[in-house]
């Protein structure tokens, strides 16, 4: 799936309250280069108490592991340029999940709404499904200026949660609308973000989702224009191996079915996107695409399927797992270890070819799915975590900047690799406990977690470097963050 964020800072504050703060990250050189009044946050809250809070910078919310919760906190930045976060808190009306038979998924923002997966343990017989919620963070757009608030508390707007869902997992945002897969049920649900609204009164407007059909087992999706959908079939082997349906979306309650469904020549596809009139496929061996059918004029016999040969790396294909895009480029991972790398290819080439970007990976990790900033600085950067992979232990797990447009002439032919920062645990089990990343909306800053280690740090998009660290009371995974430095209107 995709994600792409940008920027975030910490500022934590509230009379009588006191929040624990480290600093530095896994990188020893990085604390030290920290101003000294960061490491007392007891006297920081005191002062700042005294003078005043800090104005928001972002929101940040958290999906905790351990406790399967979703927690939040507003980050605020002090005029000594001093990170605070008010206290953790859980969001209003979000349901009590069991944390021994659920776990919370993939999760996106659209606006001020976001959706978050729930996935339980009996394929989703127990209870499974999704919760949207109200970021409480707006911005307010005057025409030739606009600003953040942070005046709402978040709170539950809508959610399913029952034994129909069909246990979901992977979430995409295709033009500004959710698409989750549901993937015992063989196809995907759309929720319109637009359609909701709270009146002044209280009175809350809801979108009616609607079910579509396609797709199987554990569904990767592409979305062309909120048109046609093409959904995948994960089976490696049997009649549906490297199946996908090409479903078109119904408008309002109609009804709707695959139109016709093709096969690549590999199966066990874990990723699909579209970019530049293209969709693109991450089968077992290298890649697959073909062009996007909007009007649904083709058949099995007429689709086209392209592939695209990524090499191999110890006698078997190399390939991906999911893609990122930015403007007319997909971007993805690939290989394991000595020929790990950072792919990009042109969407809009007549014949797409990647090229590569090596990515040196410490032993006992690998590097995962790509998260780009267009920083407010400049620079593009692509970001790649190498995680721990289950059963090595006491490995080295750093994060890649690469750098991807170095000459700043909007092409990507001479990304490089910029930099290399050592980071704290992920806790990596099956899907879950990676590291995540996530940028405060203006890109200034960004904030990873650790989830192994506890901690959440905030790292600089200008410098590159950890500016703080939070701690976190669970096991921080996934997270988000909404909105960017509140100001005057």
């Amino acid at each position: 799936m995709i994600r792409s964020g940008h920027s975030i800072s910490l500022w934590l504050i509230l009379v009588g309250v006191t929040c624990w703060m480290a600093v530095g990250c896994g990188s020893p050189e990085s604390a030290s280069s920290l101003p000294k009044q960061q490491t007392n946050a007891s006297a920081d809250a005191k002062s700042s108490a005294k003078a005043g809070r800090p104005r928001p910078f972002t929101r940040l919310f958290v999906q905790d592991l351990d406790n399967c919760a979703l927690k939040w906190t507003t980050v605020r930045l002090d005029q000594d340029n001093r990170w605070l976060c008010d206290p953790w808190a859980t969001v209003s009306g979000f349901p009590a999940l069991d944390a021994k038979r659920q776990k919370l998924v993939q999760m996106d923002v659209v606006g001020s709404l976001l959706l978050v997966g729930v996935r339980d343990d009996a394929d989703g017989t127990f209870q499974s499904g999704w919760v949207l919620l109200d970021t409480g963070v707006r911005y307010i757009d005057h025409g030739d200026h606009g600003h953040w608030n942070f005046r709402r508390s978040p709170e539950v707007w809508d959610q399913c949660l029952d034994d129909k869902q069909g246990n979901p997992a992977h979430l995409y945002v295709y033009n500004e609308k959710f698409f989750l897969a549901n993937d015992r049920l063989n196809g995907y649900t759309r929720i319109d973000p637009s359609r909701y609204e709270k009146t002044k009164e209280g009175t809350l407007r809801k979108d009616t989702p609607r079910f579509i059909p396609g797709g199987g087992n554990h569904i990767t999706l592409a979305v062309v224009d909120d048109k046609v959908g093409y959904s995948c079939w994960i089976d490696g082997g049997g009649p549906n191996k490297g199946r996908v349906d090409v479903t078109p979306i119904p408008h309002e309650q109609a009804s709707s079915k695959p139109a016709y469904s093709f096969y690549l020549p590999t199966g066990a596809i874990h990723g699909a996107t579209t970019c530049a009139g293209k969709v693109f496929f991450a089968p077992a061996a290298g890649l697959c695409w073909v062009h996007a059918d909007r009007e649904l004029k083709h058949n099995p016999e007429t689709v086209k399927i392209h592939h695209i040969d990524l090499g191999t790396e110890d006698d078997k294909p190399r390939r991906t797992g999911a893609f990122v895009t930015h403007k007319n480029y997909v971007l993805f991972t690939t290989g394991k270890s000595k020929q790990a790398a950072l792919a990009i290819l042109d969407a809009q080439a007549a014949q797409p070819l990647p090229w590569f970007v090596p990515l040196p990976v410490p032993a006992g990790t690998q590097p995962v799915t790509p998260i780009i900033a267009d920083t407010a600085y400049g620079p593009l950067y692509a970001f790649v975590f190498c995680d721990r992979v289950p059963p090595a232990e006491n490995v080295t797990e750093v994060l890649h900047v690469i750098d991807l447009d170095p000459n700043r002439d909007g092409k990507l032919d001479d990304a490089k690799l910029f930099k290399t920062l050592t980071v704290g645990g992920s806790a990596v089990e099956g899907h879950f406990g990676h590291h995540d990343l996530t940028f405060d909306s203006d890109r200034q800053y960004g904030f990873f977690t650790n989830p192994a280690d506890k901690t959440l740090v905030v790292l600089s998009l200008k410098t590159l470097e950890p500016v703080a660290t939070f701690s976190f009371d669970g096991k921080p995974t996934a997270l988000v963050a909404v909105g960017s430095r509140e100001t005057d209107d």
